[in-house]
C-alpha cells in the first residue's frame, strides 16, 4: 500500500455546452482539494490525463491544471496519455512518484472535450488508438474495429446478440442512479437487442446501444502516500496497481483473448492476495459491450467463450455475483477518454466510503477496476480497499 486517494472530485459527463478543456481541468481541480480539505500550496506534483488527439487545438495542457492557483506555479506538472487508459496512466503515474518518494501529495486531473468536434473528426480522432498501417482503412472508425472483434466472436462461438444486448441494457439500468451519467435512462433488453431506427446497426453485429458514448468531463483526485493518509479524513488504498501494454497491431495477438487485461488481472490479483471472488464489485472497460464480454473472460469469471453465461444469468447485475459497472461503466457514464480511468477510481472510492448514493453496493470493501486502451493494448488494473 504506497499509495492512497484521499478526495475527489466528478464533474457530470455529457455534452457540456460552454464547457473548456481549462474550465473543466479547473473545476475539478478544485473539487478535488477542497474534498481532500488541503490547499494547492500542499501538492508537490500535478499529473493530468489528457488524450486529445485532435479534439481540442490546444494540444500542450499539463500547465492548465495551473489555471486553479496561482499558488501552483513552479510545481512539477506532467501530461500523460495512453489512449483510453488515459486517466488511469496518470493515476498510475502518480502511485509510482509516490513511491519512488520525491512526493508526498499528487494532484491526478483527467479530462476530454469531444462533443465540439464535427462527427467524421470524432471517429478520426478515435481511430488514432488503433494501428494505422493495418487497421487505418477500417470503416465506422474505432466502432469498427471492435465490430470486427464481435463479428469474429460471433463466428468463433455463436451469436451472441442476447448477452451484449444483456450488458447494454445492465449498464443503462445502473446509470439511472448516477447524478454523474450522461445517459441517465433505463432501456431495457428488448430496446438494446432489438434494430430499430433509434438503435441501428453501427458496425458488424454491434448495434447503437453496443456502444459508449461520446462525452466532454473532467474527474480529479488527490495521491498522498499511506503515512499522511492515515492523518487525513479518509484513505483509500491500492492494494494493487498493475499495467500491462501489449503488441498495438491486432495481427500479433488473438484479439478474442484480450491476453494483456488476463494478464493485468493476473498479477494485480496476486499483488493484492485476492481472488476475483474476494471483490465487492468491478467498474470496467466497456467502451463496446464486446469489450465486456470478453473482458469477463479475461477476468475470470468465465472460460474464453462462456461470457454470455455471465451476462445472461445476471452474475454481473447489482445483487449478482459480481456487480460489474454499478456506475453504469462508460456505456452509461460516458466515455471522455482522458477523464475515464481517474472517473473510474473516483466512483470506486465513493463505493469504498460509502458516499456512492444511488448506485451503492452494499458493504463494497474491495474494488476492482479495469481501463484499456485501445484494443487491449494499454491495460491497467487496480485493487482498492478503505483503510480510514
Amino acid at each position: 500500500m504506497t499509495a492512497c486517494i484521499v478526495g475527489w472530485s466528478h464533474l457530470p459527463f455529457g455534452k457540456l455546452e460552454g464547457e473548456t478543456v481549462e474550465s473543466l481541468i479547473v473545476k475539478a481541480a478544485i473539487g478535488a482539494l477542497e474534498h481532500a480539505g488541503i490547499g494547492p500550496e500542499d501538492v508537490d506534483e500535478i499529473v493530468l490525463g489528457h488524450f486529445n488527439a485532435g479534439f481540442s487545438p490546444q494540444d500542450f495542457t499539463a500547465s492548465l491544471v495551473l489555471q486553479a492557483s496561482d499558488a501552483f506555479r513552479f510545481k512539477p506538472a506532467t501530461r500523460v496519455e495512453n489512449a483510453c487508459a488515459t486517466g488511469s496512466a496518470a493515476v498510475h503515474q502518480g502511485i509510482k512518484t509516490i513511491r519512488a518518494g520525491t512526493a508526498k501529495v499528487v494532484l491526478v486531473v483527467g479530462v476530454e472535450k469531444m462533443t465540439s468536434t464535427p462527427g467524421p473528426e470524432i471517429g478520426k480522432n478515435l481511430l488514432k488508438a488503433s494501428y494505422l498501417p493495418e487497421e487505418g482503412d477500417i470503416p465506422a472508425g474505432f466502432a469498427g474495429v471492435f465490430g470486427q472483434i464481435a463479428a469474429a466472436y460471433f463466428q468463433k462461438y455463436g451469436d451472441q446478440s442476447d448477452a451484449l444486448a444483456m450488458i447494454a441494457a445492465k449498464n443503462h439500468k445502473n446509470g439511472v442512479g448516477n447524478p454523474y451519467a450522461q445517459m441517465r435512462k433505463d432501456l431495457g433488453f428488448e430496446f438494446c437487442r432489438q434494430e430499430s431506427e433509434k438503435n441501428p446497426f453501427v458496425a458488424g453485429p454491434l448495434k447503437r446501444t453496443d456502444c459508449s458514448l461520446v462525452s466532454d468531463g473532467a474527474a480529479a483526485l488527490v495521491l498522498t502516500d499511506t503515512q499522511t493518509a492515515l492523518k487525513m479524513k479518509r484513505a483509500v488504498a491500492f492494494r494493487a496497481a498493475q499495467h500491462v501494454q501489449d503488441f498495438l497491431p491486432i495481427s500479433k495477438r488473438d484479439i478474442l483473448q484480450f491476453e494483456g487485461c488476463a494478464e493485468g488481472w493476473k498479477r494485480a490479483l496476486n499483488q493484492a492476495g485476492v481472488t476475483i471472488d474476494d471483490l465487492s464489485f468491478v467498474e470496467t472497460h466497456d467502451c463496446f459491450t464486446i469489450a465486456e464480454l470478453i473482458e469477463y473472460e479475461a477476468m475470470g469469471l468465465a472460460k474464453p467463450g462462456e461470457g454470455a453465461k455471465v451476462a445472461m444469468e445476471g452474475q454481473t447485475a447489482m445483487g449478482g455475483r459480481l456487480p460489474v459497472n454499478p456506475s453504469g461503466g462508460l456505456k452509461a457514464k460516458g466515455h471522455p477518454i482522458g477523464a475515464s480511468g481517474v472517473s473510474m477510481h473516483v466512483l470506486s472510492s465513493m463505493q469504498l466510503t460509502g458516499e456512492a448514493g444511488g448506485i451503492q453496493v452494499p458493504d463494497a470493501k474491495l474494488a476492482g477496476i479495469f481501463n484499456m486502451g485501445g484494443a487491449a493494448v494499454a491495460n491497467y488494473v487496480s485493487v482498492l480497499e478503505r483503510i480510514k
